[in-house]
């Protein structure tokens, strides 16, 4: 299923106020219906590579096999949609390529990289991640946040030892505890639920998000919700503006029409859907 003519997209990344170079990275494959952000960490540059080799290598397993698959299955052993399990697998695949990388070269050891896919197909979408870059979906003009931080902020909230705004008083923002090629295998958080032409969904790294709340984010979405890409540099230039400390990541996408998947052989033949 093509979905470039459903989907409409930005996409924008910029170095911030503070950083040398940019570590994050971003990827879009409208056709498969693919969005990827990753937010590199480590040393000189290492960050950057640790972005780039599971952007590429989450691209390249999901090209592979998304073509392959048969409409409307689901995995017997999870309950997940079999879109899910290749997500899944994308970016444990991914994780062992960053971390494969580190211990082949002794510059780059230690580097990891958080990893967000969004995959959508048949008027649903799939979220893969690990790591603490988000995704927000806009409906029926409500901001809600779909993604589960893997941060010490987080995991001190979950536990019920702080509230948020202790969490976030006392503890550094950027301290993950997710992300990939830290370990040769990781856990991979899947969300999948319908999608309603109408929906913005926006995919973003910490660069934004520890800059800019919730509220500021969804009156931005709002003002600027005829124009993404505006929107998108919109969302980059507040974080900017307070302090631009990392680097700033956005991509959106909103579905503009109905895509259901073709599935029995009566649709194939006669392409009733």
């Amino acid at each position: 299923m093509d979905l470039t003519k459903i989907l409409e997209l930005a996409s924008n990344s910029d170095v911030g106020r503070k950083r040398a170079h940019n570590e994050d990275s971003t990827a879009i494959d409208a056709s498969l219906g693919l969005l990827i952000i990753a937010d590199g960490m480590g040393g000189y540059r290492a960050g950057e590579v640790a972005s780039a080799v599971a952007i590429s290598t989450i691209m390249k397993h999901i090209r592979r096999r998304l073509p392959q698959l048969q409409a409307q299955q689901i995995d017997k052993a999870t309950g997940f949609s079999m879109e899910s399990m290749i997500a899944r697998d994308a970016i444990r695949e991914a994780n062992f390529e960053v971390y494969r990388t580190a211990q082949d070269n002794t510059q780059f050891q230690g580097m990891g990289t958080t990893a967000l896919l969004v995959l959508f197909y048949d008027n649903h979408f799939t979220v893969a991640h690990a790591g603490d870059s988000r995704l927000y979906r806009v409906r029926d003009e409500r901001l809600e946040k779909i993604t589960n931080d893997h941060s010490l902020i987080q995991e001190l909230v979950d536990r019920g030892l702080y509230t948020l705004e202790e969490a976030e008083a006392k503890t550094p923002s950027n301290l993950v505890t997710r992300a990939l090629g830290i370990n040769e295998t990781i856990n991979v958080d899947l969300f999948e639920d319908t999608v309603l032409p109408g929906d913005l969904f926006l995919l973003c790294t910490d660069g934004l998000t520890d800059m800019v709340d919730d509220t500021e984010i969804h009156l931005t979405l709002k003002k600027f919700s005829d124009n993404l890409n505006r929107a998108a540099q919109e969302l980059i230039d507040l974080a900017n503006a307070r302090g631009g400390k990392d680097n700033i990541s956005v991509v959106l996408a909103r579905p503009t029409a109905p895509f259901p998947a073709t599935s029995g052989w009566f649709d194939k033949l006669f392409g009733t859907t």
